[in-house]
């Protein structure tokens, strides 16, 4: 398993690890769209489908035994917070993209969770290490209030493009709109930009 400090990925995108108009601190801060869902290990599923040639399905346990990696990261809220030195634990976007085959007329990627929360990020941005479907943090479990089962961090983006509770990605050949984006947040979502609406 990999151990990687990312923390300096700021240096892709601007002069300073904290991006304009975010503030540091050490807590971790719980926002979600609608409340923290109910899910079971039996039943719990996770797909990569769309644009690929070869749509995937995963138990809890075949994700599990997927190629993982630890990365320390810094964590970026739209809200104005920023967390840094975070420990994920977790599978890397690229791995289930070469595992699905991701087909050349593929450009954006939909995110989809068990609240219903969907987000979207262009395919040239999922296509990081450190982009992770992580299950640990901070060496524990991932809470299930901060996401767990599974989760998504963009460390480049606003966290919002981390979906909570993710159960699949889908390979869009257009452009689509998650639910922040549908509701006039960013696109694009570059904290060091201030990307926080459209």
């Amino acid at each position: 398993m990999d151990d990687t400090d990312v923390t300096d990925l700021y240096e892709e995108f601007g002069d300073d690890r904290l991006p304009p108009g975010q503030r540091e601190t050490s807590e971790f801060p719980v926002l979600s769209k609608s409340g923290t869902p109910d899910w079971g290990l039996e039943t719990w599923e996770f797909t990569v489908t769309g644009a690929v040639e070869t749509e995937l399905s995963f138990s809890w346990d075949d994700f599990r035994a997927l190629p993982s990696a630890t990365q320390t990261q810094d964590f970026h809220c739209v809200t104005g917070w920023s967390r840094f030195d975070c420990e994920f634990t977790g599978v890397p976007f690229p791995e289930l993209a070469e595992r699905a085959g991701v087909r050349d007329d593929a450009v954006h990627v939909m995110f989809s969770a068990l609240d219903g929360y969907t987000t979207d990020l262009p395919l040239a941005d999922c296509l990081r290490d450190d982009v992770l479907f992580t299950w640990g943090l901070d060496g524990s479990a991932l809470p299930a209030d901060h996401g767990g089962p599974l989760r998504v961090v963009t460390p480049h983006k606003y966290a919002y493009k981390g979906a909570k509770w993710v159960d699949g990605v889908e390979f869009c050949t257009d452009p689509q709109r998650g639910y922040w984006e549908r509701r006039g947040y960013s696109s694009t979502a570059n904290p060091w930009e201030e990307e926080r609406y459209s």
